[in-house]
């Protein structure tokens, strides 16, 4: 088993920037025999479902990250000459809170935070950075840049909010072997850190797509985001020597040569240690279905749905047939059962309300399907047709058999 695994990786979820198909880079992290594999892509998480599913189907741990972009003031702040520049800021899930906390970054990054980018702000971030692990990230990231423009000591600074955010144990110095002057300044002095701190180290390749012989495509790539001909000297690249692919662990030793050796090696114990610490667990199993939310005095879905039904009952059938008709009662009664019985009071109650909603407000709906053999449907006037005048039956839609099947459980709105 290879002693590193990619922890900073984008797909071609990073819109024009990254190239890796999802099942490829999985494919390639297997073949080269790493237990896991992260997908980081720039402030989205558009792939993290497939990319889970990948991951497990070829038994390779998937870890779910983003590169989010930082504003460098609050994130509403739009003035065109002071919030332009951002940073990137690595955030892994380490746990469901994590994962939580990520997608609320990211739907807050696009809806409360986007200027040219979708951004979050320090203190959004500090707020939901339960669960998450984090590192100083690529050049582009608020440390390694203050480094380069203001010196060490303005870096470090920023780095000891990092460490009070995240802590010690969830906080790590980034290193990238790219072949770019400041890269080299900036691993040095995240090495020096290192011994002198006791910060964690990891060693990441920025990975933009799968191969060594994809560089070129990816340039063709980056050609195409920019707007520039392939053959501007002076456009927007990354590094020639092809390097932002999913390298061996040889390789990876290789492009840190020369660099101290035991803490190289540790910043490759880290990325293991990192993906044994991130457990999300994403399989899909039997219903995950909002909360409806009772109104005062109920603290039942069933109770609550059973007079929902009852008062639709009396509406459609008349009080006297209501409570005397057997045929009726018993159908009412076997309905709130088999629904009470496979779990579905609070499903019901969903649709009942989002049916209610689009009457009141002169939102055409339709139903097809089985769901139309439901007396409690149509009862709640979630259906029009009534299931005993056309002999409708209710086990065309659900049973209440152990292995039931649903034909048409969402009701084909």
């Amino acid at each position: 088993m290879s002693q590193f695994c990619h922890l900073h990786c984008h797909s071609e979820y990073s819109l024009l920037d990254g190239m890796s198909r999802i099942e490829d880079m999985v494919l390639r992290a297997k073949e080269l025999n790493q237990p896991a594999i992260a997908l980081t892509d720039h402030g989205v998480m558009f792939g993290a479902i497939e990319f889970y599913r990948a991951a497990k189907q070829h038994e390779i741990k998937p870890i779910l990250g983003v590169e989010a972009y930082l504003a460098s003031r609050r994130m509403q702040d739009r003035d065109p000459k002071l919030d332009r520049e951002r940073f990137h800021m690595l955030l892994l899930a380490q746990n469901q809170v994590g994962y939580q906390n990520l997608l609320k970054l990211c739907s807050d990054a696009q809806l409360k935070g986007f200027y040219n980018k979708p951004r979050i702000d320090k203190e959004t971030l500090a707020a939901h950075s339960e669960g998450l692990i984090a590192s100083t990230g690529c050049l582009a990231a608020e440390v390694p840049r203050t480094l380069v423009n203001q010196g060490e000591e303005a870096a470090y600074q920023k780095l000891k909010w990092y460490l009070d955010v995240f802590g010690r144990d969830r906080f790590f110095l980034e290193l990238q072997p790219h072949d770019i002057p400041e890269l080299k300044t900036v691993n040095n002095v995240l090495l020096d850190w290192s011994r002198k701190h006791g910060v964690g180290l990891i060693a990441t390749n920025d990975v933009h797509y799968v191969r060594k012989e994809d560089a070129t495509s990816h340039d063709v790539l980056l050609c195409i985001q920019t707007h520039e001909l392939i053959n501007n000297p002076n456009r927007m690249r990354l590094t020639p020597n092809g390097s932002y692919y999913i390298t061996s662990h040889d390789e990876m030793a290789a492009l840190f040569s020369g660099l101290d050796d035991d803490l190289i090696r540790e910043s490759f114990r880290n990325t293991l240690r990192i993906a044994e610490m991130c457990e999300v667990d994403l399989d899909f199993k039997g219903y995950h279905l909002p909360q409806f939310p009772l109104p005062p005095g109920y603290n039942d879905a069933q109770v609550y749905l059973r007079e929902l039904i009852e008062t639709g009952v009396r509406e459609h059938y008349g009080a006297e047939r209501a409570q005397n008709d057997p045929v009726l009662r018993e159908r009412v009664e076997l309905e709130l059962q088999v629904i009470h019985d496979l779990g579905f009071d609070n499903y019901f109650l969903i649709v009942w309300d989002l049916c209610r909603h689009a009457a009141e407000t002169d939102i055409w709906w339709n139903v097809r399907g089985s769901g139309a053999g439901s007396i409690a449907a149509y009862t709640l006037r979630i259906t029009n047709l009534d299931p005993l005048k056309y002999d409708l039956l209710f086990e065309r839609f659900l049973t209440g058999l152990p292995k039931c099947i649903v034909e048409a459980a969402d009701f084909g709105l």
